[in-house]
């Protein structure tokens, strides 16, 4: 595997690929969490995803493990592993195919394809996770602030997604050092949704379509 594409693009973004290998072992070191099955991770600079499409195989080898056997429990899960992966791009190619490898991979484990519900709730819950943008300036592709969508699997097969934006949740680093943050945790703006949405089940998720990829609502 090469670890550029081009050397223009390491001199202009420098942009350099992490080997499997050593993805690997530095996920081994966290496996407690990047086996879990809804450990939310962020890579704020993920490329083609090297590190998140290794990270969804491990917990879609959970989901399988303990659900494999009930498809409902097994597609519910499979979900909810691929609602924990987030990441951010600047370059529009590596983006795309950082979506379509990981996309690609739900369906192989979860055996759906274009035909299911599970397939397009997937590449919506992808449209909203993986966002083309820059997360030094937090903003998105199209000029709008970076927002990251919260899943939270609240029972009989229903989603219950909150929007919060990249740049009110950083403020929380501040929010720590005035030893404020469990003062006023969940209570300071910063913890507050910029959006709130009714639960959806994943046929409502299939038949959402897809938004703009990082604007707030």
């Amino acid at each position: 595997m090469s670890l550029i594409k081009s050397k223009k693009r390491v001199a202009d973004h420098g942009e350099v690929f992490t080997p499997p290998w050593l993805v690997d072992r530095m996920l081994d070191m966290v496996k407690g969490e990047s086996d879990r099955i809804d450990s939310r991770f962020l890579e704020p600079a993920c490329g083609s995803g090297n590190f998140l499409v290794r990270i969804l195989q491990r917990k879609l080898d959970t989901v399988e493990v303990k659900y494999g056997r009930f498809k409902f429990d097994k597609h519910i899960y499979g979900l909810v592993a691929l609602a924990s992966c987030y990441g951010i791009e600047l370059l529009a190619d590596n983006i795309a195919e950082c979506r379509a490898t990981m996309l690609a991979l739900f369906g192989e484990y979860m055996s759906v394809t274009p035909d299911d519900d599970a397939w397009h709730a997937a590449l919506h819950m992808l449209s909203l996770n993986l966002i083309h943008g820059d997360a030094l300036s937090m903003l998105a592709a199209d000029g709008g602030p970076i927002t990251f969508v919260e899943w939270g699997y609240i029972g009989n097969g229903k989603f219950q997604r909150r929007d919060f934006r990249l740049d009110r949740l950083t403020q929380a680093a501040g929010l720590r050092e005035d030893g404020m943050l469990f003062q006023h945790l969940g209570k300071h703006e910063v913890f507050q949704p910029v959006r709130s949405w009714p639960p959806m089940t994943v046929r409502e998720l299939a038949a959402h379509g897809e938004e703009p990829k990082g604007a707030a609502a």
